[in-house]
């Protein structure tokens, strides 16, 4: 299910949305206030995203089944 390609499909999610974020934003005074903070919720909510989705699929540490009860042992 998850794959190395599913980074790119991220990052191409949310330059589309970045994109429409910067060329929607409520025109006015305060025109650059609204296009960084729609651009920096979207880079750091891709980070995090991608941090978490890195980290799980190439785990530091294996799972063990060393505290099981014996039954459970086969």
């Amino acid at each position: 299910m998850a794959n190395g390609y599913s980074i790119f499909i991220g990052l191409a999610v949310c330059i589309v949305i970045a994109a429409a974020g910067y060329i929607f934003a409520p025109k006015g005074e305060n025109l650059t206030i609204w296009r960084s903070s729609i651009l920096l919720t979207v880079v750091c909510t891709y980070l995090m995203w991608a941090l978490t989705f890195l980290s799980q699929l190439n785990p530091l540490i294996r799972p063990s089944a060393s505290d099981f009860r014996e039954q459970y042992i086969e």
